[in-house]
């Protein structure tokens, strides 16, 4: 079959080459990609990628051998699904853990944009606590993840308040009920809960803007720099608060079960997932190089049909 590797150069990040069909453990499924979408994270992982690895997490399409342990969607079942890697390529094993069959009302590319940005936004929030009624502040939320979570947050009942370079971005964010704001600096708080994914001097600034006893979860680094906390920063401001660390991968929930209520949303026109570019894969490493400019609003999905 033919499948996307890393060749770790810069100018050309991916390669269509020729591999062998995935070999199925028991509990999972083989699965005909119709479409895939690209992250931002998976740019940066492109530079200097581990030995045998090959990208791609997001993906939807068809099941053409369910596992043979019984579990998960049958042959024949539109699904989407997140699996742990190799998802550019024409097959793909995906434990059943984390597939969730596909609706009529849902099309193959909306669902290829749901895995990773919506998995991320909807534990981000589950992560938050109960946030009706409550101030939250989103930083860096130009980029997917930021979208599902101001759809999410604020159908939840927050009084978020989300960073956007981006004014287009962040007209958007506001048709959803978010305030918009340009720069952390900017942001009017305390706010009881603050989202913060681009490092640098812009934790410690949203540090400052949380209100005693608050919480600030810690869930990316966008900026690729590090930030410097210090104990005052915490004795003079928010007293009390608490820092976390967050990845989405590690929820008590399956991966399979929180793609299920994302579909189901976006079934019911609930959560919009917002498609910035989609092109033919024989165009990944393009995408790629407009991912990593900036050039693409939304998500990236190529298809193979």
């Amino acid at each position: 079959m033919k499948a996307f590797t890393a060749t770790g150069r810069t100018d050309r990040p991916v390669e269509l080459e020729e591999v062998p069909q995935p070999e199925l453990r028991a509990d999972e499924a083989l699965v005909k990609v119709d479409a895939y979408s690209v992250n931002r994270g998976e740019t940066f992982l492109l530079e200097s990628p581990p030995a045998g690895w090959r990208p791609g997490k997001d993906v939807a399409g068809l099941v053409v051998q369910p596992a043979a342990d019984g579990s998960g969607p049958g042959i024949g079942r539109r699904v989407v699904a997140h699996p742990p890697a190799a998802g550019w390529a024409e097959y793909v094993a995906v434990p059943t853990s984390s597939l969730a069959e596909l609706p009529d009302e849902v099309a193959t590319v909306q669902a290829a944009a749901l895995p990773l940005a919506g998995l991320t936004a909807l534990r981000l929030l589950r992560a938050a606590g109960p946030v009706a009624g409550r101030r939250v502040l989103l930083t860096g939320a130009s980029g997917g993840v930021g979208h599902y979570f101001t759809e999410l947050a604020v159908a939840a009942g927050a009084e978020l308040t989300v960073v956007s370079r981006s004014a287009e971005r962040g007209a958007r964010l506001a048709e959803f009920g978010a305030t918009v704001v340009g720069r952390v600096e900017d942001a009017a708080g305390p706010f009881d809960v603050v989202l913060e994914s681009t490092g640098g001097p812009n934790l410690a600034a949203a540090l400052a803007r949380l209100a005693p006893q608050g919480q600030l979860v810690w869930f990316g680094q966008a900026s690729r720099e590090p930030a410097t906390v210090s104990f005052f920063d915490l004795l003079y401001g928010p007293v009390g608060a608490t820092i976390r660390h967050f990845s989405y991968a590690e929820d008590a929930t399956s991966y399979g079960t929180d793609l299920a209520t994302l579909v189901r949303l976006v079934a019911q026109d609930r959560l919009h997932p917002e498609l910035g570019l989609v092109r033919d894969w024989t165009e990944t490493a393009e995408a790629l190089t407009a991912l990593r400019e900036r050039r693409v609003r939304g998500n990236a999905v190529l298809t193979l049909s």
